[in-house]
């Protein structure tokens, strides 16, 4: 069974999402561990609480960023992963760090990109005066939020929108499907071939992109 290690930095929603699709069965997965670069993230009691392993190394305890993503690399592999999965990290990771891990190192980020990479994206999404806005899930590279798209998931934006109403449409959208894509992967339904994603099956390409029913 494969096996994941997610890093989080706060609350861990994402994470959560990940959780309840292994316990349903929607995720078979083996959760190695959860790692986390502040010790006073939300998203730690919730991973402990369902029997994962949990690790902190603090990133301000480190001389600079290689020597935490050399140090963090150690962690990662000491739990021999098959996937590493980040879930609302904040850091930007070095460029050894993602080559080490190059294939088989996956995040989430909440717009359809290649719009909007970096912080604030729905600030951005409503100064642009945008119609259509999401996330996307995709393998990590060393070009910030750019990496090989797995899916991206789409919510309208509506007239009256905040920053707030629209960040929560799209955490919706996230929990459906991020656990999702990386059943994708690991069923071997997706993968990556020459820098670009590539389905097993029509249906999967397709299923790709999901665009939840409104209410």
């Amino acid at each position: 069974m494969n096996r994941i290690v997610v890093l989080i930095s706060g609350r861990g929603s994402n994470m959560e999402a990940l959780i309840q699709a292994h316990d349903e069965g929607r995720l078979p997965v083996e959760l190695a561990a959860v790692i986390s670069n502040r010790p006073d993230a939300g998203g730690l009691a919730r991973a402990a609480a369902a029997g994962i392993p949990t690790e902190v190394l603090d990133h301000r305890a480190f001389a600079g960023r290689v020597e935490f993503d050399r140090a963090l690399a150690e962690a990662i592999e000491a739990y021999r992963p098959d996937w590493v999965v980040l879930a609302g990290f904040m850091r930007i990771l070095s460029e050894g760090f993602v080559e080490r891990f190059a294939g088989r190192l996956i995040n989430i980020h909440p717009s359809l990109l290649p719009a909007f990479p970096g912080l604030h994206t729905h600030r951005q999404a409503l100064a642009a005066g945008v119609k259509a806005h999401g996330c996307t899930v995709h393998f990590v590279t060393p070009a910030l939020d750019h990496g090989p798209i797995i899916a991206q998931a789409v919510v309208p934006v509506r007239q009256n929108d905040d920053e707030h109403d629209l960040a929560a449409r799209v955490l919706t959208v996230e929990h459906l499907v991020y656990p999702r894509a990386l059943r994708w992967l690991i069923e071997g339904r997706a993968r990556l071939v020459e820098g670009r994603v590539r389905f097993a099956l029509a249906e999967d390409a397709s299923a790709s992109l999901i665009v939840p029913t409104e209410e």
